[in-house]
């Protein structure tokens, strides 16, 4: 007869690594039992860049760089999921890190188990939707619950709408659970949103096709999400024919970085007589005496983002961002609908845009049954969000040990371990 199997203790090391694995930026650092995102935290390029004089940067490398002109980018993450794992790994190694693929993804979930365990040794492990963690976060006083209702970690019911760099995502949590069968995704994210700008920019105005970085850049510091769409359109129209004082302040000049004078591009307020200089001469010059390369932008800063709310107006036969989350909300018991209404969550880089939240609310509320109260909230830090909550799960070491696979019963059961895990907690709730 076989022996019978000996039962091993499941022991945690002292430190946990929470790492966000996001597809434009990788969020990692060690949970402590008061984390400070600022402090704790460290927000790392996901990729591997290619810079014209043939250099190599890899991750974190990328904060020495002075030149970002025509700088190629790869990225180990597409459309959510990770999917070069030889250039992921790459990145892990150069920045101490590991971590996850997104949605449900058996073959790819598996190889990243792989790599943690057998590449990087690590003695325990649990990989998690991302948008799951955002649960455990302080979520009462950010809403305003005045019964406390979510005093109680993880929240009882959350709703998490994640626009990020390759994709948006709307995922109903019960108890920080997510709801999969409602998870809705949207294929619009910041990385579309840059590329469609770049498009448009160099047809209108200068080729910036190879310029990924510096558009990019344009596109946080000067976009903006519109409440009223038609009326913006037509203030900028003004704009553009020279009826300065019609144009309602939607026109900005944005200074392209030489990575001489000076490394990163700057706003100015718009001046017609410098869009003239700049179209005879090339360029326009600066009170220092150098010369400036200058993009006008109008329409451009409200239209690319409005992508986001009308994706019909590039061609995808895909709804916006309400119309998703009115689609997640079809698959849940008609009894969630409130509790999840009432308990929205906005995190994600897109989310950083003026105006997002707002028009966000604004049209879920008119989708929305009139006996729901709809509050949708920002996150303080919408890029540290889900780092922060998983920070938080990871101090709570009780909560910690249910979750964790250890070295030793991924050796003895693989990948299934994990999914046995998971199974096992949903079971218990």
């Amino acid at each position: 007869m076989p022996r019978p199997r000996k039962s091993v203790e499941q022991v945690l090391p002292e430190s946990t690594l929470v790492v966000d694995n996001g597809a434009y930026t990788m969020k990692a650092g060690f949970s402590t039992a008061i984390p400070d995102p600022a402090i704790d935290c460290q927000v790392i390029p996901n990729c591997i860049a290619k810079g014209r004089d043939k250099r190599i940067w890899i991750g974190a490398q990328l904060a020495n760089c002075k030149d970002f002109g025509e700088m190629a980018f790869r990225r180990p993450v597409e459309k959510g999921y990770l999917v070069n794992w030889e250039s992921e790994k790459e990145i892990w190694h150069q920045s101490f890190l590991d971590e996850k693929a997104t949605l449900k993804a058996t073959a790819l979930q598996s190889n990243c188990d792989q790599i943690v365990f057998e590449e990087f040794e690590f003695a325990a492990y649990n990989r998690a939707i991302g948008a799951s963690l955002n649960a455990y976060n302080d979520i009462a006083s950010l809403i305003g619950d005045p019964l406390g209702h979510h005093r109680t970690l993880p929240a009882e019911c959350l709703l998490v709408i994640d626009s990020g760099h390759s994709h948006s995502t709307v995922t109903p949590l019960y108890n920080g659970r997510p709801i999969h069968q409602a998870i809705r995704r949207l294929d619009i994210g910041g990385k579309f949103l840059t590329n469609y700008m770049k498009e448009i920019i160099s047809i209108r105005q200068m080729d910036m096709t190879a310029e990924t970085h510096v558009i990019a850049q344009v596109k946080e510091d000067v976009c903006f999400v519109s409440s009223d769409f038609r009326l913006d359109l037509e203030r900028s129209w003004r704009g553009t024919n020279r009826r300065k004082d019609d144009d309602g302040g939607l026109l900005i000049d944005f200074i392209l970085p030489d990575y001489i004078t000076h490394m990163k591009g700057f706003t100015r307020p718009h001046d017609p007589s410098l869009v003239a200089k700049r179209n005879k001469y090339g360029g326009i010059m600066s009170p220092d005496g150098t010369m400036e390369s200058m993009l006008t932008l109008g329409n451009e800063r409200f239209t690319v983002p409005e992508l986001l709310f009308s994706p019909d107006d590039v061609g995808l036969k895909e709804v916006g961002l309400p119309e998703t989350v009115m689609q997640s909300l079809s698959g849940l018991p008609p009894g969630l609908w409130s509790a999840m209404l009432s308990n929205v969550l906005v995190v994600g880089g897109n989310a950083k845009f003026p105006g997002f939240v707002e028009r966000l609310s604004t049209e879920i509320r008119q989708l929305s049954p009139t006996e729901c109260v709809v509050r949708v909230v920002r996150a303080p830090d919408p890029i540290k969000s889900t780092w922060l909550g998983g920070c938080r799960l990871a101090s709570d070491k009780t909560a910690l040990k249910d979750l964790m696979v250890t070295k030793h019963e991924y050796e003895e059961f693989g990948s299934v371990a994990l999914q046995r895990k998971n199974e096992n907690r949903t079971m218990k709730r």
